[in-house]
């Protein structure tokens, strides 16, 4: 009972040796042959426990640790500072003794109710005699094997002895072992928590002789098997019984070359005890192997651990391959280890003794082994591990090595050099028996073709080839550049590239290395790309390195004095990507080397170093470097490391050089430039050093930041309705920084109708495109107005040309959006008739398919499109140009998707192509084309490329109609041939429909030539008509002169003078107005007293002519030529006049004039007088001073003019 009287009464006879804080007093009796030991960790200061004995329990004995007799009752007081279940161990030992077949005590149990406040833990050791083996049956719940701690309290433990040194096994309840077979010795325990009962627990134990395995074996000749001990514990022999007597063994048995042979066990888990080694042998001829495969039984002792061991064994100059089926095998180091796999070991002994062994796992790239000489393969097999019946496949072939043809470029020498001892394997030139051979080195010059052969499979592993090339200059130019294109040489061996360059002595060899330069690395460093580049240069004091440099870096030019060479290392299984350097002569410098630099933008810190760095700089030379310091920024030089030597001639100095500026001279140990602007060149001096010291070195480190001012705009396109902007960085410099109202972005978006605050800062103007863009639109179509497409005038603060502007015209869908061009017609961009003008348009539809990519003055006089269309243009210059470019209105809607309406020119052939060529055409579009011929043409159609899809639904379709016409003269699907070539008598449709297409496109181009109409036939029957009609009217002319000269020549006339002067024959005057009289109507006319203006010139100036020889015409109008010089010259009209508009010419007759006296002239009667009412008349005529009017042609009359004062002579 805790805490009682008697606890508390010897609790204060202890008061002088513990610290009670706990206590606990209880009566003990263990069991019969049971062994209980009680104890405790804690010091003795702390706990304890205690016998109480005596008169009233007043004697009381105290220890760290006490042994209770078995069957002997003992008080016992347990006294403790700590908590006291946590505080004591009790441990309660029993041992049961078996002979050969009985175990006493045959029920083991644990003692139930034995010290239950404490962790106990019960040991069973059992005692048997040698080749006994004792059996535990479970009565309780049955067991079950784990690693973990029990959940109930009860954590049961199996060890084959107190010193085993694989440790027990641990089984909790609640599984199926029912049964333990325990070799001898061996010990069951069981560790209960504190307060658990164990009252059910119970064993029943057995003994009797092992019950071991057997295994049946059979080997052949070529294997032998060998079972070895890994355990001293516990005793277990192999037996086999190849005689009457069994042969057995309890270390190792060695089997080889047996058929069904029983191997037993004594020991019922051999496979804990003893490892199996398996041993083969494949022998090799130089084309073959016996066995050809390393062959496994995958069922020879399974639950064994298993090493598997083949020693193939080969002929000299023979190479032995090795493939491994399935996963593979993945290359390891001797430090690695697989993790739960198998592992293969792989051999090889050399021709000098040395062994050369690499390690597997499975699972990995290598499928495929080639090796030399003989080869032992091992392959580690954990327990119960499955295996392929076959491991690896072996073969052997005669050791060929390597063949390869190589053709050394003129200049060139290939260096072919051993890096590692690898034995037999040469390097060969030539083949038969020419052949040479040198297992060290080989070198190649002559530019021809050469075989070379190596004998080993894999020379890249013994070999690297360095490339040597020559290159002298003279004093103006060099034979060649740097400049080393892929090259199929050796790509699967360590290559080094270089060249040998040498300029007179006085001059520097000048390198020129492409964008983006390269950068200074240390000199032992590897570049990220495996392409190390590296300069050397030849002093009369030896070989100095400038430098070690990798692509993309600062550095644009190197001048390096008199002769130098330039490497490039690369890897094997890289392929070359070089550098294409420039190389010239450089001028005169007295300088080691002189270094370009070209500091990029932005904040950057770029280091470099000395010649030979971290060795010393030559003494008594020169090293400049020449530093473009990009604009607004500031630079800071910082030497980062470096060493001064002792100086025997002269002293270390650093130099830097502005234009235009004095040089600062400073030590190393000077403050160096800091925050400074502008380029500046940088020169450090050695001075004659100790050589028997440290030497001059440096590395330093350039610093660029930013000092410029961010260019400022303030956008406001409230005032442009619906136009909105957009900025994008296309440069590459990744220092532009562009923000919108102080947030920075890759791209920028100023919504129409909105202000935006910008800022652009170190950005260049090609760098960022600006784009702008304006939505126009309308609700239905009567609604819509027409609208020329200007662009407006954007902020001049923005920094950057606007470089295009997009109108996205949106429309109902009963509507179509019609272009036109403000200059009259389009011309569309296509192959061989392309826009090369300063505005180019591109028109697509809302869902970005185009329409086509459209400039002036062309054949297309409206685009139609069925759709929501965006027309961007491109100008080199909106400044000067902003418009209109198009003319946009909305019409009705069109059957078609497109519509294009086209009048081709004559001379010219005219192309017409699908929208979006050479894509094709939108699945279940329609496209027209309306194609409006000049009078008089035709046209030939010509196809010149059809690309026709194969249809999932509906056909395509290209149909020409004539205009005006129902029938169509071509019809043609995607499966029926069309017509190459077709003749078009006048203006046309030319329709094409689109299918949905299963693969392949629809799209087509035609090419339109206009051919003129043929007029023979017309011209032979106007010539027949007008001759037919001459004689009619010469008839008529004969008839009619005869009876007028008859009569009195009284009429009146109107005569036109070329020279002289205009006369009225009489004075009569008509006695009604025009309007109201006949006079104008005639009933004929004589065509004696008519003259026209095809009059001759008269030989005086105050007379007419008395014979005037001209072509009288039956129309003419009034002369207005000079009257001063001779008369015009008459142009002959078209010999191909159109039929219904010829006009009948009269032969020339001669006529006689009558001469008149000289009378004055009034302004109607001048020759410089136009009388505009009779412009449109065909017949000119002047009349008396009476009124003037015109001569009616028609029945429409005219209203009388006012009067003319007139004149008396």
């Amino acid at each position: 009972m805790r805490l009682s009287t008697t606890c508390a009464l010897l609790g204060l006879l202890l008061l002088t040796v513990l610290d009670s804080s706990e206590c606990l007093q209880t009566a003990v009796r263990p069991d019969k042959d049971s062994t209980v030991t009680v104890s405790t960790e804690l010091p003795f200061a702390q706990c304890a426990v205690c016998t109480i004995s005596g008169v009233n329990d007043t004697e009381t004995s105290c220890h760290s640790s006490l042994s209770l007799a078995p069957e002997k009752e003992v008080k016992l007081l347990f006294n403790c500072s700590e908590p006291i279940e946590q505080s004591y161990t009790v441990t309660i030992t029993r041992s049961i003794e078996c002979t050969k077949d009985v175990c006493s005590p045959t029920l083991v149990e644990a003692q139930p109710s034995l010290l239950t406040e404490f962790t106990r833990t019960f040991i069973w050791e059992l005692k048997a005699p040698e080749k006994t083996v004792v059996s535990l049956d479970v009565l309780s719940e049955g067991l079950m094997e784990t690693s973990e701690p029990c959940t109930n309290g009860f954590q049961f433990s199996v060890a084959a002895s107190k010193t085993n040194s694989e440790g027990p096994t641990q089984y909790c309840q609640g599984g199926s072992v029912t049964r333990l077979d325990l070799p001898n010795p061996a010990a069951v325990s069981l560790v209960v928590k504190p307060k658990a009962k164990v009252e059910s627990l119970r064993f029943q134990a057995s003994a009797g002789p092992p019950k071991g395995r057997t295994v049946v074996v059979s080997l052949d000749s070529s294997a032998t098997l060998v079972l070895s001990r890994d355990l001293e514990e516990p005793e277990c022999e192999i037996c086999t019984a190849d005689g009457s007597t069994p042969a057995c063994s309890s270390k190792e048995k060695t089997l080889t070359n047996t058929e069904n042979l029983s191997v037993e066990f004594s020991c019922p888990k051999p496979e804990d005890i003893f490892s199996v080694k398996i041993k083969r042998k494949i022998e090799c001829t130089a084309s073959s192997c016996t066995p050809a495969a390393a062959e496994v039984d995958p069922n020879l002792f399974e639950d064994f651990k298993r090493s598997l061991t083949w020693d193939i064994s080969v002929p000299e100059r023979t190479v032995l391959s090795l493939d491994f089926p399935g996963d593979g095998l993945k290359d390891i180091s001797a430090a690695e280890n697989c993790q739960g796999g198998d592992e293969y070991s792989v051999t090889t002994i050399k021709s000098d003794g040395k062994i050369k062994s690499n390690g597997y796992c499975k699972g990995g790239p290598v499928s495929h082994l080639d090796l030399l000489r003989a080869t032992t393969v091992t392959t580690e097999v954990p327990k119960g591990r499955e295996l392929n019946e076959t491991a690896f496949n072996v073969k052997a072939a005669p050791r060929g090595g390597r063949m390869m043809s190589v053709t050394p470029d003129p200049n060139t020498i290939i260096k072919i050099t051993r890096v590692t001892e690898e034995p037999d394997c040469d390097a060969c030139v030539d083949q038969g028996p020419n052949q040479k051979c040198n297992p060290r080195s080989l070198k190649l010059t002559d530019p021809r073709n050469t075989s070379v052969e190596f004998t080993c499979p894999r020379p890249q592993d013994v070999f690297i080839v360095e490339i040597n090339r020559e290159i002298d200059c003279t004093e103006t130019s060099c034979s060649g550049d740097i400049v080393q294109t892929e090259s199929s040489l050796f790509p699967d061996f360590n290559r080094t590239f270089t060249w040998d360059l040498k300029v007179v002595a006085t001059r520097a060899f000048q390198l020129d290395f492409p964008e983006p330069g390269m950068r200074q690395i240390p000199n032992e460093e590897t570049c990220p790309d495996e392409h190390t580049y590296s300069l050397l240069i030849y002093l009369r004091t030896g070989p100095a390195t400038v430098g070690t440099f990798c692509k993309g870096g600062t550095v644009t030019t190197i001048l390096a004095r008199y002769k130098g060479r330039v490497s490039l290392k690369v890897p094997r299984e890289r392929q070359l990507d070089p550098v294409d350097f420039k190389l010239k002569v450089g001028p005169e410098t007295k300088m080691l080397a002189i270094v370009k630099v070209n500091l990029s933008r932005g904040a950057s810190d770029t280091d470099f170093i000395t010649a030979n760095y971290p060795r010393d700089f030559p003494d008594l030379q020169e090293m400049q470097w020449d530093f473009t310091v990009p604009g607004m920024h500031n630079y800071s030089v910082h030497f980062r490391d470096h060493s001064a030597p002792e100086c025997l001639n002269n002293e270390v100095v650093v130099e830097y050089q502005k234009e235009d500026k004095k040089a600062t001279k400073l030590t190393l140990t000077d403050a160096q430039p800091q925050h400074q602007q502008g380029n500046f060149n940088m020169v450090l001096k050695n001075c004659e050093t100790n050589r028997t010291l440290q030497g001059l070195t440096l590395n330093y480190r350039v610093s660029v930041m930013r000092s410029g001012h961010p260019v400022l705009c303030a956008v406001d396109l409230t005032k442009h309705g619906g136009v909105s902007l957009q900025m994008e960085k296309v440069g590459s410099d990744p220092n532009c920084e562009m923000s919108i109202n102080s947030e920075v972005k890759e791209k920028i978006t100023v919504a129409a109708g909105t202000t935006a605050g910008l800022s652009f800062l170190d950005c260049p103007t090609e760098d960022v495109r600006l784009t702008a863009s304006k939505v126009i639109g309308c609700q239905n179509v009567a609604s819509c107005p027409a609208t020329l497409l200007t662009v407006p005038k954007l902020d001049s603060c923005l920094p950057m040309p606007l470089h295009s502007f997009t109108w996205h015209v949106n429309i109902p869908q009963s509507g179509t959006v019609d272009l036109v061009s403000p200059t009259g017609s389009l011309q569309q961009s296509l192959p061989g008739q392309e826009c090369n003008q300063p505005v180019s348009l591109h028109v697509a539809e809302s869902d970005g398919f185009s329409v086509g990519d459209f400039c002036y003055n062309g054949t297309i006089r409206k685009v139609q499109v069925h759709a929501n269309v965006s027309v961007t243009a491109m100008v080199k210059d909106f400044r000067k140009t902003r418009g209109p470019f198009l003319n946009v209105s909305v019409s009705e809607e069109i059957l078609e998707t497109i519509v294009y309406r086209v009048s081709p020119k004559i001379g010219s052939p005219t192309l017409l192509a699908t929208p979006s060529w050479p894509r094709g055409m939108k699945p279940s579009s329609t496209i027209s084309w309306i194609v409006n011929l000049p009078s008089q043409y035709k046209a030939l159609l010509h196809f010149v490329n059809i690309s026709q899809p194969k249809c999932k639904d509906r056909h395509t379709a290209m149909n020409v109609k004539m205009l005006g016409y129902e029938e169509e003269i071509m019809s043609r699907r995607e499966d029926e041939e069309a017509e190459d070539k077709l003749l078009v008598p006048q203006s046309f449709y030319l329709n094409m429909s689109n299918c949905i297409p299963e693969e392949g496109y629809f799209g087509a181009v035609a090419k339109i030539v206009l051919q003129k109409n043929s007029t023979l036939l017309a011209t032979a029957l106007g010539i027949a008509g007008a001759l037919l009609l001459l004689v009619i009217v010469l008839v008529v002319v004969c008839v009619v002169t005869q009876k007028k000269k008859k009569q009195k020549m009284t009429n009146e006339s109107s005569i036109y003078m070329g020279r002289g002067s205009i006369f009225r024959p009489g004075d009569r005057h008509f006695t009604k107005t025009r309007s109201n009289n006949e006079s104008h109507v005639y009933d004929s006319i004589d065509e004696t007293m008519v003259y026209g203006h095809l009059l001759g010139d008269s030989s005086f100036t105050d007379s007419v002519n008395d014979q005037y020889k001209g072509n009288p015409v039956d129309s003419y109008h009034t002369f207005m030529g000079p009257t001063d010089r001779a008369m015009p010259v008459i142009k002959e009209p078209d010999s191909e006049l159109e039929m219904d508009q010829y006009k009948t010419f009269l032969d020339p007759s001669e006529t006689f004039i009558p001469s008149r006296p000289r009378t004055p002239i009034d302004r109607q009667d001048s020759l410089s007088f136009h009388d505009r009412r009779m412009v449109d008349n065909e017949l000119y005529t002047f009349k008396s001073t009476g009124d003037m009017n015109t001569i009616r042609l028609s029945a429409a009359d005219l209203e009388p003019q006012p009067p003319i004062t007139k004149e008396s002579s």
